[in-house]
């Protein structure tokens, strides 16, 4: 029974360690610099992909610009991009996979690499022997020192001293080494607000005339959590649409006054937006992207006032014009159209065989079949886009980390080590002082700042003794 145990625990222990050393492989491969150089490459590369494309696009808009013949680069058509997804890049599961992926490397190199050099870097190291201090990429050896005096040079210069007996060792710039792992922190902060925002966010549009009260019913694009995101009992109300012209009659900006109702109707906020001001209301922000012309306000004769709803017309890309039809007899055999391309009030009249027998604005009549048509009012729609992402306080987060660690990557971190050597038996004399040192970056700065430390502990210039010094490069 002993026997058997003992068998059931190396076979335990075996297991354990050949466990241990995959997961060792494994962490190496994600710490690799080139796997994570590749990802990183491969999202920008889809990243672009998603801004060039459209995203969240009907499949008519998509067989429209992207036809199968010619395709676009040869290859690029409808099918393979509803077929990849390149419809919604950020939201398909490879795309969140790279995200992953790429955090997984972030993290495992954090893990493996800078904290255990931040750890050694803040490891006291004294030197008391001269080998040691000949393998360094800067050393010196002077005839007589001082340690009293080179701790108190190297503390003016901002170095920490640690003194133990004859030994010195100071630092300087240890924040250079915390930059990386801040910056590897926020690269992960980014990327969890960003899968966050897609699995999380929703994105919509809406035409609403001006008047007109709606809610959010029109989505192109949310992630499978979106549920939460979108407001179930929020109405919007467009209290007035308008745009301003430039006096050569082209647009200048245009503006829509909303209000956001409670489930009782009662206005709960208010926001006039435009282009670059848009509304935002409990995490869900309203962009004013588009406007057109939603209907028109007539009377013929002494009638009751008919609105007349208007459709934008296929103009071959020669502009944007709207246009309805109204009818002049009760049976509807006959009638004009009505053309507008902006809300500047000048209406275009044509018969049934299209010709242009008259212009009017609202206010104005005009005779047309023996009718007398009055143009009451021109009414706009405003184009709004919605949309929520609740990683963005993440990703900014994230961002601001980012900025102040690659800021803090740029301190040098500075190393010294000193040793006086001692008086022996078998040396009377004194021999002197040992001084080395290295950086991570800015080799020559640190070269004379140590070369300006030597001088003023030596009497004289041609005292200084000559350093050995190696990888000199900037």
């Amino acid at each position: 029974m002993t026997i058997e145990k003992e068998n059931l625990l190396e076979e335990d222990l075996a297991f354990t360690n050949v466990g241990r050393r995959l997961w060792r492989r494994l962490l190496s491969m994600l710490a690799n610099l080139r796997l994570a150089i590749l990802l990183l490459l491969t999202i920008a590369l889809f990243s672009i992909a998603g801004t060039v494309i459209e995203q969240g696009q009907s499949l008519v808009f998509y067989q429209a610009n992207y036809p199968e013949e010619p395709a676009l680069f040869g290859f690029l058509s409808w099918k393979v991009i509803l077929l990849l997804g390149l419809d919604h890049v950020y939201r398909t599961w490879w795309f969140l996979s790279l995200l992953i992926l790429f955090g997984s490397s972030l993290t495992a190199c954090t893990f493996t690499r800078q904290f255990p050099a931040l750890k050694a870097a803040r490891r006291w190291k004294f030197y008391k022997e001269p080998r040691q201090f000949q393998k360094l990429a800067l050393s010196a050896q002077l005839e007589q020192g001082n340690l009293d005096s080179l701790s108190q040079n190297l503390e003016a210069r901002g170095y920490l001293v640690f003194r133990e007996g004859n030994a010195i060792y100071a630092r300087k710039g240890i924040i250079g080494r915390i930059g990386p792992i801040v910056v590897h922190a926020s690269m992960l902060i980014i990327l969890a607000g960003a899968i966050w925002g897609a699995m999380g966010g929703f994105l919509a549009q809406e035409m609403v005339a001006s008047g007109s009260t709606f809610q959010i019913k029109n989505i192109l694009d949310a992630g499978p959590l979106a549920s939460g995101q979108i407001p179930k009992d929020l109405s919007l109300r467009v209290n007035r649409f308008w745009i301003d012209y430039t006096p050569e009659g082209g647009i200048d900006q245009f503006y829509s006054d909303i209000s956001v109702l409670d489930s009782q109707g009662g206005e709960v906020d208010q926001e006039t937006i435009y282009v670059n001001k848009p509304l935002r209301y409990q995490g869900v922000t309203f962009y004013q992207t588009d406007w057109g012309i939603a209907s028109v306000l007539v009377q013929l004769n002494n009638s009751p006032i008919f609105q007349l709803p208007m459709a934008q017309l296929d103009t071959g890309g020669r502009g944007r014009v709207w246009g309805t039809w109204v009818p002049t007899k009760p049976d509807l055999s006959t009638g004009v159209s009505l053309l507008a391309k902006d809300l500047q009030g000048m209406l275009l009249v044509y018969d049934v065989e299209g010709k242009l027998i008259s212009t009017v604005r609202p206010g104005m009549a005009t005779k047309v079949n023996d009718i007398n048509l009055k143009i009451i009012d021109i009414i706009g729609s405003t184009g709004l886009q919605i949309k929520a992402d609740p990683g963005i306080p993440l990703v900014y987060t994230g961002f601001a980390l980012l900025m102040l660690g690659v800021i803090a990557s740029y301190f040098s971190h500075s190393q010294i080590w000193a040793w006086q050597q001692g008086v022996s038996e078998a040396s009377p004399q004194e021999i002197g002082l040992y001084v080395g040192g290295k950086t991570n970056r800015a080799q020559v700065a640190f070269e004379r700042e140590v070369i300006e430390i030597l001088e003023k502990m030596s009497k004289s210039k041609q005292e200084i003794p000559s350093l050995k010094a190696a990888s000199l490069v900037n």
